[in-house]
């Protein structure tokens, strides 16, 4: 027997509004997706650590074992009074996919009911190596109680970028997911002047802030690294049945121009959307929750054909004076479907 739990354990109350805050205002430093990378752990006896930054939250096989134990959807070490060593918790050290301010973690034990962790801390550093033991550890999050079985979830208040995260859990036990909710911290030096940079880039710092629809698949998916797996690593809204658009607001990861812009229907071949148009605008405001408000967005591309599982390139479409610089952009698909990636490549104007 397989259970999904997409659809269990729904947050309610307080810890509702902080994980929709996190995954509305930041993206997931650690996740697999960005280039997150579990380094080293204390023990991973019956579930290994890289499971901790994978998608989703995690399923149980109830007949699956291994030739440890029962195979487990999450990190988990072995009982600890068993050990030798004198170990007094379990730690795994992650190197973020992108190095940035943390504002909040989920450390999710979904499934871990009897083998759960009693309680759980953070700490972080900066470091250009990987860490070892001359490596300076920062405490982020205190010593903390979790509940098995659970998302947990913390929201911190701390202005430092880091690079590693370590995740410690005491006694010992599993984790079934960790998140490691934050703002990308980019090194504008680690590009070359007047090269062309995507600006819709999740690792370069942009944010999908608001969307018409997403039933199918996240926001965040347009503007993830590389082209789409498949039909579900792409943002997919539900079938209207209006004229439409569905539209996507994504914050660019600076100031910038705008001189090309690729489309990617990778994989939607029954389901792209028929045409789509981007606009762009230069605002100091993300909230772009008002219906009511009259914003000016300027066309950068008009309503344009788009065809199946295709890379659409656009240079000479584009409509917009190189000189112009915009802070967002509005992609507008005719009238749903899916798209599954969206670059924006132009010049960041960092002395703004």
């Amino acid at each position: 027997m397989i259970e999904n739990t997409q659809q269990q354990n729904k947050l309610v109350g307080k810890d509702a509004e902080l994980e929709l805050k996190l995954k509305t205002y930041f993206v997931d430093l650690a996740s697999e997706r960005v280039g997150g990378e579990t380094l080293s752990c204390s023990d991973d006896f019956f579930a290994e650590m890289e499971n901790l930054l994978k998608s989703g939250r995690g399923i149980f096989i109830d007949d699956k074992y291994t030739e440890r134990g029962k195979w487990m959807d999450g990190w988990e070490s072995r009982r600890s009074y068993g050990r030798d060593n004198g170990r007094e918790f379990d730690w795994c050290i992650i190197r973020l996919g992108i190095s940035g301010v943390i504002r909040g973690f989920d450390i999710d034990t979904n499934y871990f009911r009897g083998n759960a962790p009693q309680m759980v801390s953070v700490e972080a550093c900066v470091s250009s190596q990987q860490p070892d033991v001359n490596t300076v550890w920062h405490t982020i999050l205190d010593k903390s109680e979790v509940a098995a079985h659970s998302q947990n979830l913390f929201e911190i208040s701390n202005e430092q970028s880091w690079t590693h995260v370590r995740l410690n859990m005491f006694p010992d036990g599993g984790i079934a997911r960790f998140r490691v909710y934050g703002e990308a911290d980019v090194n504008w030096n680690d590009f070359v002047e007047g090269e062309l940079i995507d600006l819709a880039s999740i690792k370069n710092g942009a944010k999908a802030l608001l969307v018409s629809d997403m039933f199918f698949s996240d926001k965040n998916n347009l503007i993830m690294p590389g082209r789409g797996k498949d039909m579900g690593d792409g943002w997919e809204t539900k079938r209207r049945r209006d004229p439409g658009p569905d539209w996507s607001i994504v914050k660019l990861a600076a100031l910038g121009s705008i001189e090309k812009v690729i489309i990617d229907t990778c994989h939607f071949k029954g389901n792209f959307p028929d045409t789509f148009m981007l606009q762009g605008i230069n605002t100091s405001n993300d909230d772009f929750n008002d219906a009511n408000a009259e914003l000016d967005w300027q066309t950068i591309i008009p309503q344009t054909k788009l065809y199946a599982h295709r890379e659409h390139l656009f240079i000479s479409e584009i409509k917009t004076e190189k000189l112009q610089q915009f802070t967002h952009v509005k992609l507008s698909i005719y009238p749903d479907g899916g798209i599954s990636r969206m670059r924006i490549f132009g010049k960041p104007n960092l002395h703004r």
